[in-house]
């Protein structure tokens, strides 16, 4: 029998694809792909929930189901609202307006939420319709939005970057850091894009009723919503608390504003949304768990090795290593959620990262952007699917007006893998890396 049929690193990759592509859940095929390597091959069925359990008992994750509590607090508290108007007062009907306004509402709210899915959910509910009401084409107004609220997982705080800094080692507030100017470089790409757009179709935003009067209004009415990623933010990099604290005050934060001062909260509201968030905290730390189960199963059978030799085998110029990172991350976004590409993924090119001296807080930023592209890449494009629940449409009918956008969202990535001072100024003027 050739070698290659008893090798339990292809065995490992068979037994995930397999389930994989039958559509069993990703948290179940890693599960049984790593216990069934582990078994078959004597590797120490005992250490199965040995490493199941070290997954997950790690600092920094107790961020995330406390990060998932706080973006759906601000979502039932009316949060998303208030910035909303504020934002459509500021862009009036300037051309293109409110496409515009839908890419800064998703930076905003990613500062808040740091979920795409959850972004989408929030604030295409409001802007989709209100679009479509002043004369934007549904399928743009659906893109513009799910693909910009991929941007949820770039600025800080981000569950991704949270679990790119478990997976690596590198510090979470210096990878915070390092997500803020390019989200603010993708979100530029992306509203140059939808005023070309907005232009060539006449696409305009909603003219202000009460002039400058009405955009200090609006601030007054969202300062409690306004003041949310700058509590977050702020306390982080000021030092009066560790991101995983920062979760926690931005859950009673939102309580807070949801309780006291916009009263959109009561008992049967919070109970939902403690149901909603120990759902979805479930669903993360399983993967998490199964995940590094995974990892755990690559390392020791040398799929990591074999893996990493393979791409090194392909060039000895880094650039072109690089792009094919980044075509397997494209091909994985397809296929897998942002946390399984993370635990998959990352194990194989932590080697490449010391082999070309790359910067592990920058190229973090790029597996994030790179995750965030996934999101609108079908078959497993979660932005997409909800913006088409909340819309109505198929999609078939969403794609065309996604491709531009996701073309200038792959153009920023290039300006920033070129120039990698830009992601780390703003860590190094902090002084944390």
């Amino acid at each position: 029998m050739p070698a290659f049929v008893t090798d339990p690193a292809l065995w490992a990759v068979v037994l995930f694809v397999v389930p994989l592509v039958l559509k069993v859940p990703i948290g179940v095929s890693l599960g049984f792909a790593s216990i069934t390597v582990a078994f078959l091959w004597n590797l120490g069925i005992d250490m199965v929930s040995y490493n199941f359990f070290a997954s997950i008992v790690k600092y920094p994750l107790l961020a995330v189901p406390f990060f998932i509590l706080a973006g759906t607090i601000m979502d039932r508290a009316g949060i998303a609202g208030k910035i909303i108007s504020f934002i459509k007062e500021v862009v009036g009907d300037f051309t293109g307006g409110l496409a515009i306004a839908a890419i800064g509402v998703a930076v905003f709210w990613g500062a808040v939420s740091g979920s795409t899915a959850a972004t989408v959910a929030a604030i295409g509910v409001i802007l989709i319709p209100g679009m479509v009401e002043a004369g934007y084409d549904k399928p743009f107004a659906t893109a513009a939005v799910s693909v910009a609220s991929g941007l949820s997982i770039i600025i800080p705080p981000s569950i991704t970057f949270i679990l790119y800094a478990v997976i690596t080692g590198v510090s979470v507030g210096a990878i915070f850091a390092a997500g803020f100017i390019p989200s603010f470089v993708i979100a530029a790409f992306l509203m140059i894009s939808a005023y070309i757009t907005s232009r060539k179709r006449g696409y305009r935003g909603e003219k202000r009723k009460n002039g400058f009067k009405g955009i200090i209004m609006a601030a007054k009415d969202a300062f409690w919503a306004l003041m949310t990623p700058v509590i977050i933010l702020g306390g982080i990099y000021g030092g009066v608390f560790t991101p995983t604290e920062a979760a926690a005050i931005a859950c009673f934060y939102g309580l807070f504003v949801g309780v006291v001062v916009y009263r959109s909260i009561n008992f049967k509201t919070l109970f939902d949304i403690l149901v909603e968030s120990l759902n979805a905290s479930a669903t993360v730390m399983f993967i998490c768990t199964t995940a590094g189960l995974y990892s755990w199963i690559g390392s020791t059978v040398g799929l990591i090795e074999k893996a990493s030799r393979l791409l090194l085998g392909i060039s000895p110029n880094q650039y072109v290593v690089l792009m094919m990172i980044y075509l397997i991350l494209f091909i994985g976004g397809m296929l897998l959620d942002g946390v399984s590409i993370l635990y998959v993924f990352m194990p194989i090119l932590m080697p490449l990262i010391k082999q070309f001296n790359w910067d592990p807080v920058w190229f973090g930023v790029m597996v994030t952007i790179m995750v965030a592209i996934g999101t609108v890449t079908p078959p497993v494009a979660m932005n997409l699917y909800v913006g088409c629940r909340i819309s109505d449409l198929t999609i078939e009918e969403l794609t065309p007006p996604v491709l531009p956008l996701l073309f200038v969202t792959i153009l920023a990535l290039v300006v920033l893998t070129v120039f990698p001072s830009i992601t780390l100024f703003l860590p190094r003027y902090l002084g944390l890396i």
